[in-house]
């Protein structure tokens, strides 16, 4: 199939629509048809499994579902039984359900590493509260973050680190202090130039590289010797490093963790797990000055909560996360055997955990290059895969991951072609996409 075989007629009406009523035409930036070749993002219809249908009735094998939250599988049979039960019940009720306290009971049990939960809706009300419960806790400022990690927030204690800082005032801005992933003699540093002031450190524990050897261990020594506390975005790595996230698969504990995306698999539910010394600060059981941990009027929705037991149980009795390691571990092999083959090995690159894969694309010079991941993603597109990343559900099977090799292998065809003449421009049918964070339109 050539590239200019894919039609989206009606998905071209629909983004208008779209942009018509919607900043951005998408409620979340990472799904913007600026992520997309010109003419080519799709609108989603519906999705089952590992596959999904636009409104032009084209089908495509899908990666990173819903930002790397469907790790089962869209109408996952399980969750989908489970949310069902509680619809008929209500949802949302004047006093706690049974629900909540059997879902805590539930997360706990497979996280053992913390002591308290409280669920919210989205990765960034629990990430907030983790920074504030730290702030409240140290009686310190400053927050630092891993400078090497996308994404933490929404709210101006990230976002103002970010080209997209309009609207936040410098003076949070010069709250927020970065520190780079694997680097303890840095990260120490900054402790010590900020003495006292540093409520917390907060990142990922991986990533698209495995943490250092100790560093995990060693960035835990660094915050009890300084006295701040350590937060662990566990967003990405719950569940798909290990059903306890990466601090159960490192053995390292931090003193807070977030927990989102896969724990719901696509329904809204995201958690702050940690120590209780420090949870029960934003509760009623303990004679200090009360802080303002979550209290959201959606953030324990019992069908919500419903989804993330079942996703947990799931996962516990079907070895998913075993599952996602194997598919990926063959998608890379095919996808890296693939380029290698078309010449292309140093410029489609896979990188990441097996359960977690993402790809780059480097140009003539080795340096990434929005216009060749322009062609490689219409190639893909043209070829029925839609894969912004190469992030695996479990849904998927051999054959899906075959056809995306053959796919990628067509796609690696037509990079080697733009290689050799040293300009991607013929083969981008319009301008290229976008990094999401930019300062400018």
């Amino acid at each position: 199939m050539d590239t200019e075989e894919l039609h989206l007629p009606l998905s071209r009406t629909a983004n208008e629509r779209l942009h018509a009523l919607i900043p951005g035409g998408a409620h979340t930036y990472a799904k913007g048809d600026d992520q997309y070749p010109e003419d080519l993002a799709p609108v989603i219809s519906h999705g089952n499994g590992a596959h999904v249908w636009d409104v032009d009735g084209n089908r495509y094998v899908e990666y990173g579902s819903g930002l790397r939250s469907v790790s089962l599988g869209h109408a996952h049979p399980r969750v989908v039984e489970a949310v069902r039960r509680e619809l008929d019940r209500g949802s949302n009720f004047v006093r706690p359900s049974i629900v909540e306290v059997e879902a805590a009971e539930r997360f706990l049990a497979t996280v053992p590493t913390a002591e308290m939960v409280k669920f919210a809706k989205n990765g960034s009300d629990a990430t907030t509260a983790a920074v504030r419960l730290a702030r409240a806790a140290t009686g310190r400022p400053r927050v630092a973050l891993c400078a090497d990690h996308p994404f933490f927030s929404v709210d101006d204690w990230f976002i103002g680190t970010t080209p997209m800082s309009a609207g936040i005032p410098a003076e949070t801005n010069d709250l927020t202090v970065t520190f780079p992933y694997g680097d303890l003699a840095a990260t120490e540093e900054l402790l010590t130039r900020y003495q006292d002031e540093i409520a917390c450190l907060i990142l990922e524990p991986a990533t698209h590289t495995e943490p250092p050897p100790g560093y995990l261990a060693g960035l835990r020594e660094l915050a009890d010797r300084h006295g701040c506390v350590l937060v662990f975005d566990e967003m990405i790595t719950g569940l798909r490093w290990s059903e306890a996230g990466a601090q159960g698969l490192y053995g390292v504990v931090p003193d807070l963790s977030t927990f989102g995306k896969a724990l719901g698999n696509g329904f809204a539910v995201s958690a702050l797990a940690g120590r209780r010394e420090l949870m029960e600060l934003g509760g009623l059981r303990h004679s200090g000055d009360r802080v303002f941990l979550l209290s959201t009027t959606h953030g324990a929705e019992t069908h919500s909560l419903a989804a993330a037991m079942a996703v947990l149980t799931t996962y516990t009795e079907e070895g998913i996360t075993a599952r996602l390691h194997a598919l990926g571990e063959r998608l890379a092999a095919g996808v890296r055997a693939a380029a290698a083959d078309a010449g292309v090995g140093d410029h489609v690159v896979v990188r990441g955990r097996a359960s977690n894969l993402v790809f780059a694309t480097l140009d003539e010079n080795g340096q990434p290059s929005q216009e060749y991941r322009t062609l490689f993603l219409r190639r893909l597109l043209a070829g029925g895969v839609l894969a912004p990343s190469f992030v695996v559900s479990s849904a998927l099977d051999e054959a899906d991951i075959d056809h995306t090799v053959d796919v990628v292998a067509q796609a690696c065809a037509e990079y080697r072609k733009a290689l050799d003449a040293a300009d991607p421009t013929p083969w981008l049918v319009g301008r290229p996409v976008k990094p999401v964070f930019r300062r400018l339109v």
